[in-house]
């Protein structure tokens, strides 16, 4: 084992141990994945990012898009989570979407969602990285989040 395999099975084991939000990225075409590395970035001017692989079967799609939007998950909504996680699907048959601004797809029902004009797209080790501006967004309802730790889904109560 070389010291990057190493380094990189050590980061895997560690972030394992790290509770993450989970949401959809979605992007014209259409294209979309689940990602857990979506957060905010600044707030003046409004900004959010995330990560995607570079070898991801919508990386390309996302490097073209004008537009992406997010979705926050809901905690009951893990099929939608592991449907854009899998490969060699369409991730959008029978998921209730619309087109929004520049046709990147909205997801229905989901708690939260907002649109981002990317400013920054840049590889970073084997991920792209992305940074958008906020564009639009909404809220749905409060029901708690979809979140992922130690490879599994669960969910969020308050003590």
């Amino acid at each position: 084992m070389t010291v990057t395999t190493r380094a990189a099975e050590l980061l895997k084991r560690t972030l394992r141990r790290h509770a993450a939000g989970v949401t959809v990225l979605t992007v014209p075409g259409p294209a979309g994945f689940t990602a857990t590395s979506f957060t905010s970035a600044s707030l003046e001017p409004a900004l959010v990012s995330f990560y995607l692989s570079t070898t991801a079967s919508s990386a390309s799609a996302v490097r073209a898009a004008p537009v992406f939007a997010a979705h926050v998950l809901g905690e009951d909504q893990q099929d939608l989570a592991e449907r854009f996680a899998r490969s060699g699907v369409d991730r959008f048959a029978g998921v209730p979407w619309s087109p929004g601004p520049e046709g990147v797809p909205l997801l229905r029902d989901v708690p939260a969602w907002l649109t981002a004009r990317p400013v920054l797209c840049q590889e970073v080790g084997d991920h792209l990285l992305v940074v958008g501006e906020v564009t639009a967004a909404g809220c749905g309802d409060s029901r708690p989040p979809l979140l992922h730790h130690a490879g599994v889904f669960g969910s969020f109560r308050t003590a």
